[in-house]
């Protein structure tokens, strides 16, 4: 239920299953994009010296550190980049798995711990939720009520 997905940091030590793995990043690559370039890669970031380097590249270090699954997104489209991303964590999700997007502080350290010629976008962590309430515990109403978020009302206009 997409009411109660919230960005995760502190994740369970626990290992996601292949499957899921694969479930959630064939879910990035069947977003849309425009004209359908996909101009997309996902670099699933395992070699712990890479992701320990990665990790200082970030803004918050410990969501790196502390997930099952990285995976860095290249690419010189944002917005169809963040389409992927999204798709990614919800169906994380979807699977009980909990994520954060990861925004990049040091833009050159990221791009040598990951050997390429231009930055990733972002960096999403995914990983079992440490605490976390799992999404049935409450209804859509309840988690929408509960979320720290500006009531609809002031967010819509219609012209």
């Amino acid at each position: 239920m997409i009411a109660s997905k919230r960005d995760t940091r502190s994740y369970a030590d626990r290992p996601i299953p292949d499957e899921i793995i694969r479930r959630i990043l064939d879910a990035g690559r069947l977003s849309g994009s425009a004209q359908n370039r996909q101009p997309w890669r996902f670099l699933v970031v395992e070699d712990a010296g890479r992701r320990a380097r990665l990790a200082e590249a970030v803004y918050e270090p410990g969501n790196v550190r502390g997930a099952a699954f990285v995976v860095a997104i290249p690419g010189r489209r944002p917005l169809d980049i963040g389409r992927c991303a999204q798709n990614m964590m919800l169906a994380a999700w979807n699977e009980g798995v909990a994520s954060s997007p990861n925004g990049i502080a040091d833009p050159e350290a990221a791009k040598e711990s990951l050997s390429l010629e231009e930055p990733p976008i972002l960096v999403l962590t995914f990983g079992y939720p440490a605490r976390q309430p799992a999404a049935e515990s409450r209804s859509a109403e309840e988690w929408s009520a509960r979320a720290n978020r500006k009531p609809l009302d002031e967010l819509v206009e219609r012209l």
